[in-house]
């Protein structure tokens, strides 16, 4: 693997490189060559992903039985190894400490391939995550040379070491202890933690442990060696049944002062910041897993006949196969999307003199909204195309012997791994809120704007223009404008009991990522069709109007559900009269879109886009 493709982002045009704020995506109109998509890989990235298939195809894909058994104990770390000896552990480190130094969306692209390595897609995703990054963007020199090239390679394992008993959403409120000796010399870390990941193998232990009486967590590199470490056997898990994940016990762990990863109560800042990344990989790595669902759904409904054909000739299954292709289309649009965001806020860091870790952290942090609608998102397609899977393959999906039991249960977990989704949904409502009280967004300008519009005279549509995609981009702006409606009257209304409104919260979340992923595929399918022509992204057309009419649709319901939950009368009736307004698109006939779709899916006998 080459290191060059840090280079990538220069290869795109000049637009691609207007500052956006994070969450500015509902306040503000995105042009189609401001955005990367997956049709602009160089061929060096290219070749990137194609080391990644490679390895999957000659080293986890004839042994996922094996891994899972887990009979071998052995067996994961030594697929790190092999994945080390390819560069597939360093693509975030830089050169100077061993690895690759890859821009954002590269890695991300990365994540994506290995996504569907099922449970080694968790081990190597801990490693090269949660693991790793700490270390890197908050380790100070003597720790990161001391520590990144051996993760880098694979030499050490590393997990990440977080969640207790009684401390899981709620980070901050873990017991485990550090108590500093007599000697000023080491920290004694005393507590439990669970649900670790690489638990069984791991050489290197990010924990999360408060020193003393302090508030806030600090985070601490601890090495196995030190000793004071224990552990339950192996969980027993509905999924990912290859991934080692145990209970860790320190018993007095002995851990030098140098030791402390970053300043001391720093822990649960490090602990947030690298979930951001975590979450928009996760994601990333859902589409990946879907990819690989798809292609085996659409070649089981090639072969498999039932009444003297092909079931993959059934309009039902063309209707599964059509919307699987068309979510997964849409929510890889918005993973490159907001990945290149990320990497033009790190180049502009850079550009102003900023500590390349630091700009790493803070770029990332910029975009925490996306990455939290995109875990969401991801993780939700996931499991969506994995149910269709199972559905498609009959009983066949429901047999141990075929592929899709192991891509349900593995599925299952993303949902909950990175902050649930439950959580992420409200943490996309609440960044964007607090964003917009400390003036880093204007969202009440906006807000004001559409309860002005609400109380004129409809716009029947009678000029939608001549521009391309001119109706989608209407429909689009106004499914905008009817979550800047709900979510502006919902603070209006509730103000400071909105944060426990955890269902209208909820609300006001779907909206905000049906609004994100819908642009982001229509912004895609615009760009191709600027660079080619619209008949040539005909299919790609198709899959976007089937996501942008179904996400309205979803929208629409999530923005009811709100209306109903906090307003009365006839402001409900006002509120109703204006989401209708906003959500209403012409008629399209989706069914034969969704045709036009899974035809060209099922030719190709692959999820081609």
């Amino acid at each position: 693997m080459s290191t060059t493709a840090t280079d990538q982002s220069k290869e795109i045009p000049a637009g691609t490189k207007s500052a956006i704020k994070g969450g500015e995506f509902l306040i503000r109109e995105t042009e189609a060559n401001e955005i990367f998509t997956p049709e602009e890989w160089s061929e060096e990235q290219k070749m990137i992903a194609q080391t990644c298939k490679d390895f999957l195809e000659q080293e986890i894909n004839p042994r996922l039985d094996e891994i899972d058994s887990m009979k071998h104990p052995e067996l994961m770390p030594s697929l790190l190894d092999k994945a080390g000896e390819l560069g597939l552990l360093g693509t975030s480190v830089p050169e100077q400490y061993g690895g690759f130094g890859m821009d954002f969306n590269t890695s991300m692209l990365v994540a994506e391939i290995l996504g569907a390595g099922h449970s080694f897609a968790v081990a190597i995703s801990a490693h090269t995550g949660i693991g790793t990054l700490p270390i890197l963007y908050y380790g100070n020199e003597d720790q990161k040379a001391k520590y990144l090239p051996k993760l880098a390679t694979g030499e050490w394992k590393a997990s990440y070491c977080l969640t207790e008993p009684d401390s899981g959403s709620d980070a901050n409120s873990g017991k485990t202890k550090a108590k500093l000796t007599d000697d000023g010399k080491h920290y004694l870390i005393n507590g439990q933690k669970m649900w670790i990941t690489n638990g069984g193998f791991a050489d290197i232990f990010i924990v999360f442990a408060k020193i003393d009486d302090d508030k806030n967590l600090s985070a601490f590199i601890v090495e196995k060696d030190f000793g004071g470490i224990t552990m339950n056997e192996e969980e027993k898990k509905m999924g990912i049944k290859g991934s080692s994940t145990r209970q860790i016990f320190f018993n007095d762990t002995k851990v030098p002062v140098e030791n402390l990863l970053s300043d001391r109560e720093n822990g649960f800042k490090i602990a947030v910041n690298i979930l951001n990344i975590g979450r928009i990989k996760l994601g990333i790595a859902a589409i990946g897993g879907s990819k690989a669902i798809i292609n085996n759904a659409v070649n089981y409904a090639n072969e498999r006949k039932q009444f003297g054909t092909s079931i993959s000739n059934f309009g039902a299954i063309k209707h599964k196969i059509a919307e699987m292709a068309a979510k997964v289309y849409a929510s890889e649009s918005a993973h490159y999307r907001a990945g290149q965001n990320i990497d033009d806020a790190y180049d502009s860091l850079i550009g102003q003199g900023t500590d390349p870790a630091q700009a790493r952290l803070k770029s990332v942090e910029e975009f925490a909204i996306e990455c939290a609608i995109l875990k969401v998102n991801g993780s939700e397609v996931l499991d969506f195309v994995a149910d269709e899977g199972v559905q498609i393959y009959g009983g066949m999906g429901f047999s141990a012997e075929g592929p899709m039991d192991r891509a349900y249960r593995d599925a299952r977990i993303n949902r909950i791994f990175e902050g649930t989704n439950e959580i992420n949904r409200m943490l996309c409502i609440d960044m964007l809120l607090k964003r917009a009280m400390k003036g880093h967004l204007d969202l009440m300008s906006p807000a004001m704007a559409v309860q002005k519009e609400l109380m004129s005279i409809p716009d029947f549509g009678a000029s939608d223009g001549e521009e391309l995609f001119a109706k989608e981009k209407k429909a689009l702006r106004n499914l905008k404008k009817a979550g800047l409606m709900v979510a502006g009257a919902a603070v209006q209304k509730l103000m400071q009991k909105l944060s426990d409104e955890q269902e209208i919260l909820m609300n006001l979340a779907d909206m905000l990522i049906e609004g994100y992923v819908a642009e982001s595929c229509l912004l895609r399918v615009e760009k191709q069709a600027g660079q080619k022509d619209a008949e040539a992204v005909s299919i790609e057309t198709d899959m976007m109007r089937i996501y942008l009419y179904e996400a309205i649709e979803k929208a629409a319901a999530a923005g009811k559900e709100a209306i109903y939950a906090f307003a009365e009368g006839d402001e409900q009736r006002m509120m109703l009269m204006g989401l209708k307004r906003f959500t209403k698109m012409e008629p399209h006939n989706l069914k034969n879109a969704r045709r036009r779709v899974a035809d060209h899916v099922i030719a190709k006998n692959q999820y081609p886009f």
